[in-house]
């Protein structure tokens, strides 16, 4: 059985940089370049009329930046994967290349073959930006104290999407954030290696994803994450609870 190729749009503002990942991509039997485009403007109206299955952008775009695409092209055409390119890797353009929907964010100087693998797994429907997130502790610790700051503000809020989460869920999708096994977790809430698979087990239901990553990250990629946090500023506790 033949599979399709996967289809996919280059958008860069520099000639020579879209013709070495073109170069770089032709050369995959199961990949095709559809388009190529050197502002964001382009990009949207080369997304719409060949309906890629990925999306390679740019950050930093004259006009219309890569983020401002990524947000327009993931409203208009949500199965198609946006992989932000970036020269260096910056945590601000992290958190919100997460918030706008990407599926992956790469530095410019990646691999070849690590750049197909990527575009790969992302035709195949992976986030493999909500890993490279959990890697980053700043960046982790920032989603989850806007989760928190979330949930808690909207507990009593009638029909609110997060007023099931109990503050004790909210500390273990933290200890989750921080890279913690179910066992640490345990050991760090003082609570059993079981009453952990139960909390998660019930974060996964109530948000309605199927893993440990996606419960954190899944706010983001929906847009409910309220921007303006400034790192500098104190944690709020938790509310009390007696969920254990």
């Amino acid at each position: 059985m033949t599979h399709k190729p996967i289809r996919i749009l280059i958008v860069d503002d520099h000639p020579l940089f879209r013709q070495g990942i073109r170069w770089s991509l032709e050369t995959e039997r199961d990949m095709e370049v559809v388009g190529e485009a050197e502002n964001g403007h382009e990009a949207i109206k080369l997304t719409d009329r060949y309906l890629p299955d990925v999306v390679l952008v740019d950050i930093n775009l004259p006009g219309l930046n890569g983020l401002e695409v990524t947000r327009v092209i993931k409203r208009h055409h949500a199965h198609i994967s946006v992989v932000v390119v970036s020269v260096y890797e910056d945590d601000e353009q992290l958190f919100h290349a997460m918030k706008v929907g990407a599926s992956a964010y790469s530095s410019k100087e990646v691999k070849p073959a690590d750049l197909v693998r990527t575009i790969r797994e992302v035709a195949n429907g992976a986030y493999l930006i909500n890993e490279h997130v959990l890697a980053r502790p700043d960046v982790a610790r920032r989603v989850l104290h806007q989760f928190r700051e979330l949930a808690v503000s909207e507990e009593d809020a009638e029909g609110s999407l997060f007023a099931p989460l109990t503050s004790r869920e909210i500390e273990i999708l933290d200890c989750i954030a921080r890279g913690l096994s179910n066992k640490e977790i345990a050991s760090e809430l003082n609570i059993s290696s079981q009453t952990v698979k139960n909390h998660i087990t019930s974060i996964l239901r109530k948000l309605q994803v199927n893993d440990r990553t996606m419960a954190v990250m899944y706010a983001i990629q929906k847009g409910w994450i309220k921007m303006g946090y400034t790192p500098a500023a104190p944690l709020a506790p938790p509310p009390p609870s007696s969920d254990e």
